[in-house]
């Protein structure tokens, strides 16, 4: 057997490089390269190597956490076919990454982490960094990774580096286990050499199957399709990823069957399509939260039915109703009762059309929809345009970022209450134009997020929407971003704190304590002091963005047409009214109110919110 002598650490990178993913005839590299900080933990192993082979890109990154968002959105607007490396050293640098592959596996994202780990021979210990537990020397603060990947392992010898590589793969490119996978590298084995076979650094292709359902589940499906009155799809991340928005669109124009969207979703169809009802469930349109309540049939497509999408379990109120679920993932296709179509969502569509193409929805409810759809774009249309002050809504601000974008450019946010309100409100235009990482609802993924949207797809401007929460979180990927010449339009939106936990507060009858950024004051000693004036113009300048201050919308307007023309990062900042927020449209979700409290507020928001449980159904 012929050999080749390489440091574990040379040979995870050269095996790396050999790895390539094939969908639908369309071969690529599934790995674009890695992110990393160097330390003690990594810097002489995967370090060593990364220099030594120039051709797998290194990003030298400020934060643990953010490269793995970086990561994460990089392979989402890939649909999952391409993924990037992160590596960090042992102790904080690995546990920082611990969040991100939390995100990674909860959206199920392929992500690669290798974390830098203890002394696998010991006889130093405890090395720099090292956690020391009383009841084992087989443990490290790499464990802490193991129930938010979906493989872990830790490479004790250099030669357990082939077998475990094929079991990484196995994971990464699979479109139903894939996720965070996590394999930790001691310190001293990654510099140690092996022998290992030439054969293991071979161009390897990884084929993604799309899966069929069983026959027989697709035939009580299209019956139970042909019996229904008011079927509703609901349209999960899980179209977009194996590429069936074609599918479903001709599916749905065939049918006539209204589509409502969850935020992985969202543009599953064009805003404008007659059958596209838009956002459902805490964050959903009327007219999808009404459909759904009303629905017979729900035909799930690719999505975890997380308690946004249900409404806590209160969104479909039909007593009859039943569920269909297309999903690869057996899991999620057998929840709430449903008949499973275990299977690829592309696949699943064209045989469903077939099987029903002598059948369609009753004109009236087709036309339903199609008026649903019209009526929520004027919504819409009145609140891009509420002409609100002294200060602009954040409604306002969302209408200003979608008119200036084109129809293949992305929207990016994660937390707080602008994904509510992107979800009900930005009229999505293509399938990767709304980019919200809500699986996890990360505070801090966003800058992050958008450097590796970008990444993925330089072709395409990333408009950034992130809260002062957020941003205060992490911004340091602004300097990664400017470091690799890549351009992304920020707009940050200062409104005095956590304004999403904010209003939720204010609903539980707390007031929205704790929420605002207020000083400490000295009278009552509590933080409802004057507000903190925090210069985030200054700030992110002093990162190397461009910086543009907007005070009304029609500066915005200027600022965002400036923004397209410049060819580096831009930050536009732009202070909101924090109280005039978007309503809810026959949506509630399940957030518990205090038993018992001294406070009539939160009194009588225990009250209201026992009344609203009462709508909290099992799907059986």
């Amino acid at each position: 057997m012929d050999t080749i002598r390489l440091t574990m650490a040379q040979a995870i990178i050269k095996f790396l490089k050999a790895q390539y993913v094939e969908r639908d005839g369309v071969e690529q590299p599934f790995f674009a390269g890695c992110l990393g900080i160097f330390g003690h933990g990594n810097v002489a192993g995967i370090g060593q190597a990364l220099q030594e082979n120039p051709d797998f890109r290194y990003y030298l990154v400020r934060n643990e956490q953010a490269m793995v968002h970086t990561a994460a959105a990089f392979a989402k607007v890939s649909r999952r076919l391409r993924a990037l490396v992160c590596t960090s050293s042992i102790g904080p640098g690995a546990t920082n990454m611990i969040t991100g592959a939390a995100v990674a596996t909860i959206n199920h994202l392929p992500v690669l982490l290798l974390p830098g780990d203890i002394f696998a021979r010991r006889n130093v210990a405890p090395v720099l960094q090292q956690l020391e537990l009383p009841i084992s020397q087989d443990l490290s603060v790499n464990d802490c990774f193991k129930p938010v990947s979906r493989y872990w392992d830790r490479l004790n010898r250099p030669e357990q580096a082939i077998t475990a590589l094929f079991e990484a793969m196995r994971v990464l490119t699979s479109p139903v286990d894939t996720g965070a996978v996590t394999l930790a590298l001691p310190q001293d084995v990654q510099a140690e050499a092996y022998d290992y076979p030439t054969a293991l650094f071979a161009k390897r292709v990884w084929h993604v199957p799309r899966v069929r359902p069983d026959e027989a589940a697709l035939r009580r499906a299209a019956e139970l399709i042909r019996r229904s009155r008011a079927p509703l799809i609901v349209a999960g991340g899980g179209v977009i990823f194996s590429d069936a928005t074609a599918a479903l669109r001709a599916f749905v124009e065939q049918t006539g069957i209204p589509v409502g969207e969850t935020q992985a979703g969202k543009g599953s169809l064009p805003y404008d399509h007659p059958s596209c009802l838009g956002a459902i469930g805490v964050t959903g349109t009327l007219g999808a939260n009404l459909m759904a309540r009303d629905a017979d049939l729900v035909i799930g497509i690719g999505t975890t039915y997380d308690d946004f999408t249900t409404a806590s379990k209160t969104a479909f109120q039909n007593p009859d109703v039943r569920f269909i679920n297309i999903n690869v993932s057996e899991l999620d296709a057998c929840k709430h009762a449903a008949l499973p179509l275990v299977g690829d969502a592309r696949v699943t569509l064209e045989a469903l059309a077939a099987a029903l193409a002598d059948w369609q929805v009753d004109p009236e409810y087709r036309a339903q929809a199609r008026a649903f759809n019209e009526a929520w774009d004027r919504e819409v249309e009145r609140i891009y345009h509420l002409e609100h002050g002294p200060l602009p809504s954040q409604g306002e601000v969302i209408g200003a970022v979608n008119e200036a974008a084109g129809p293949r450019d992305i929207v990016l946010c994660a937390a707080g209450s602008l994904p509510g309100d992107l979800h009900k409100l930005w009229r999505t235009r293509d399938e990767f134009g709304y980019h919200l990482e809500y699986g996890y609802s990360a505070m801090g993924y966003e800058i992050a997020g958008g450097l590796g949207a970008k990444l993925a797809a330089p072709d395409r401007e990333v408009f950034v929407m992130v809260g002062d929460g957020s941003y205060l979180m992490m911004a340091q990927e602004i300097v990664t971003a400017v470091q690799e010449g890549v351009k992304l339009i920020i707009i940050l939106i200062d409104n005095g704190g956590f304004a999403s936990i904010g209003g939720l507060s204010q609903s539980l009858g707390s007031g929205g304590f704790g929420t605002r950024y207020l000083a400490r004051n000295p009278a009552t000693g509590q933080l409802d002091g004057e507000p903190l004036a925090v210069d985030f113009a200054a700030n992110a300048r002093s990162l190397g963005a461009h910086v543009i201050v907007a005070h009304t919308i029609a500066d915005l307007k200027q600022a965002l047409a400036e923004a397209k023309a410049q060819t580096r990062t831009t930050v536009i900042t732009i202070q909101t009214d924090r109280e005039q927020r978007v309503g809810g449209y026959e949506s509630w979700w399940d957030v518990p109110v205090a038993a018992v409290s001294t406070m009539p507020t939160v009194q009588a928001a225990y009250e209201a919110y026992i009344a609203a449980r009462q709508k909290e159904r099992y799907y059986l």
